[in-house]
């Protein structure tokens, strides 16, 4: 399979995004979520409905919520979570209709080929110290604490093709503690690792029960690091996964002229990908073989 990934667009896409997918060779796109630059996913989300190829969206943080209550989980305001959480269902339900035939999703399995699943992780992921909009995952999915979300993840592995892809928001736990890291933390180089514990069970638990993990996708910790600009690892391959941090923020550059995303190419034997950079042309100007 050809699988074209997005990472968090953060309002950045336009017609000429569309045209290109909708011309090119890949079977589907996965994309990691944060469609709206702070708030407000709507006016995203209707761009990405005219997409012709089969696609999915996991949503993130920033995706189907409010400024308020985004401030109130940033700021860990349990009270002010829950009234922010008011509505967030419905929100979600318009989010979901606004990307017409671009599949939203969240805790759930997805068959991509006849031997390859799709697991599409914890929605509005924001980090490890907790799940965070717990108000809105608790009335949804059942899920407030990471034990009860890692079990939900598991259960859907033991329901799936032997080979896996995983696409989550943030990436899982255990992939390095620096901010260059592929999910170290940006913003606070003391927080170390920012990577999610549920997902790294389930990854763990796919492969004790005999799955092959071929790509684990995600994104949320933005390419470059915001306390020191410098760059920070995109891809790595690990126990025979590849991972793929696919947030370069702005993933648009020089006025339209550079649009980043990654090819990934999965086939019996062999896991690759490529940085993919094209013009507003809809022309491939680059590509960079990732890990």
């Amino acid at each position: 399979m050809q699988i074209g990934i997005v990472g968090d667009i953060h309002a950045a896409w336009d017609t000429h995004d569309t045209a290109f997918f909708n011309n090119s060779d890949y079977d589907s796109l996965l994309f990691v979520g944060d469609l709206a630059r702070i708030t407000g996913s709507l006016p995203v989300a209707r761009r990405l409905a005219e997409l012709t190829k089969p696609s999915w969206v996991i949503p993130g943080n920033h995706d189907a919520v409010t400024l308020f209550q985004l401030v109130a989980e940033l700021k860990s305001r349990p009270l002010a979570a829950r009234v922010g959480a008011v509505g967030m269902r419905w929100r979600v339900a318009r989010l979901a209709a606004a990307l017409g035939p671009v599949r939203l999703g969240g805790y759930n399995r997805v068959t991509l080929a006849d031997n390859l699943g799709l697991i599409i992780a914890r929605p509005h992921a924001m980090g490890p110290d907790r799940p965070y909009f717990r108000p809105y995952l608790k009335r949804a999915f059942g899920v407030d604490d990471f034990q009860t979300s890692q079990q939900r993840l598991c259960a859907l592995v033991n329901d799936s093709p032997v080979d896996l892809v995983f696409l989550a928001h943030n990436g899982p736990a255990g992939l390095g503690d620096t901010p260059d890291s592929l999910y170290g933390c940006d913003f606070d180089p003391g927080r170390g690792d920012f990577g999610d514990p549920d997902l790294k069970v389930a990854i763990d638990h796919a492969r004790a029960t005999g799955h092959r993990v071929s790509a684990v996708i995600a994104g949320h910790m933005h390419h470059r690091s915001k306390h020191t600009g410098e760059w920070r690892q995109t891809s790595l391959r690990r126990d025979n996964t590849l991972y793929i941090n696919a947030a370069r923020v702005p993933r648009i550059e020089g006025h339209g002229s550079r649009r980043h995303h990654i090819r990934l190419s999965i086939n019996a034997d062999v896991v690759k990908a490529h940085a993919v950079f094209v013009d507003d042309r809809m022309q491939i100007i680059s590509q960079e073989r990732l890990a």
